[in-house]
């Protein structure tokens, strides 16, 4: 079953997400809505973790669509720090699809072409995809194939199968959103094989997201409440910016906030989210090696040691404060 954990931690004891230690592993950003909508306060805590309260310090990314095009941008620096990351938080973003990443590496040198999201065309369309794990002896044979890695990490490589085996299946045109997701089950099924693959991939219709071993989400509809990150002493009350027809699935790898309730993707679970709620789910069988992984973080070659304290303390004694914080949602 789905799981979600309350606790008793608040003033008047309300139930709320007990936080998790911090993150050992790569973390994956997502947001699906049923209307363009700003995506600031989630990145603002979401950018923390790129080398302030968590230590992915390998570069990051974000992709948001505007209709059928896509907007991208992705550095090489550590999120927390980077100049590129401070401008997008003040960018009026509006979006239905969204999909962030801050990077640990595993495979492939720190370069801005090994930076997620990725992002191809098929069919018309922009597809951006983001990928958290480790696959293991993963060399797909793409000669003839019409995609090909630019850079050189495992995800690109996925990401390449992925919609290679897309145009395949389906030359002349895009199917509907359900047999397109039952396509993309089949070829994530011949790629967990290979190890840890927990991914988000849009084509600006729907949001696909993929669990090996962590990933988490919420679905905020009406009526609105306030929001508090995890990574910034921030609160929104999203009741002042929506209105009853207004729904957001944010998706995340560890949860972003510490007073909403967020539910567990089981190992496995492939979930496809249109205009901001679950539309379709299936589960794929997980590797036993993974799911070992997943019991213990520290066989994970895609961990790091999380060393927020010691991060958080060396920014904020060198680096001044260069504005207000985005109060945006």
């Amino acid at each position: 079953m789905l799981q979600t954990t309350l606790y008793r931690g608040s003033p008047g004891w309300l139930p709320c997400f007990r936080p998790p230690p911090p993150s050992k592993m790569c973390q994956l950003l997502g947001m699906n809505c049923a209307a363009p909508t700003d995506v600031t306060f989630s990145f603002t805590g979401f950018a923390a973790r790129g080398g302030l309260t968590d230590h992915h310090a390998d570069g990051w990314g974000i992709a948001f669509f505007e209709d059928k095009a896509c907007r991208l941008f992705i550095d090489q620096q550590a999120s927390a720090t980077s100049p590129l990351a401070e401008m997008v938080k003040r960018y009026p973003i509006k979006s239905k699809n969204t999909i962030a990443h801050i990077r640990k590496a595993t495979q492939g040198h720190i370069l801005l072409e090994n930076s997620h999201p990725f992002m191809r065309e098929l069919w018309g369309r922009h597809w951006i995809f983001a990928h958290n794990g480790d696959l293991q002896d993963y060399e797909p044979d793409l000669d003839g194939s019409v995609y090909h890695p630019v850079g050189t990490t495992d995800s690109e490589k996925a990401f390449c199968v992925l919609m290679q085996g897309l145009r395949e299946a389906f030359p002349g045109a895009q199917p509907p959103l359900p047999e397109l997701f039952e396509r993309v089950g089949e070829l994530t099924r011949g790629i967990t094989d290979h190890g840890v693959f927990n991914f988000l991939m849009s084509n600006g219709q729907a949001l696909f997201a993929h669990c090996s071993t962590r990933l988490h989400y919420l679905v905020r509809r009406w009526p609105f409440s306030t929001a508090h990150l995890v990574d910034e002493d921030l609160s929104i009350d999203f009741a002042k910016y929506t209105t009853p027809e207004d729904r957001v699935a944010v998706i995340a790898t560890q949860p972003l906030t510490d007073n909403e309730i967020w539910t567990s993707f089981e190992p496995g679970e492939l979930i496809m989210f249109q205009c901001g709620d679950v539309a379709a789910r299936m589960q794929i069988p997980v590797p036993e090696r993974v799911l070992e992984k997943l019991r213990n973080p520290a066989l994970d070659a895609s961990a790091s040691a999380p060393c927020g304290g010691v991060i958080r303390e060396a920014l904020a004694a060198g680096a001044a404060d260069d504005g207000d914080d985005p109060i945006d949602f």
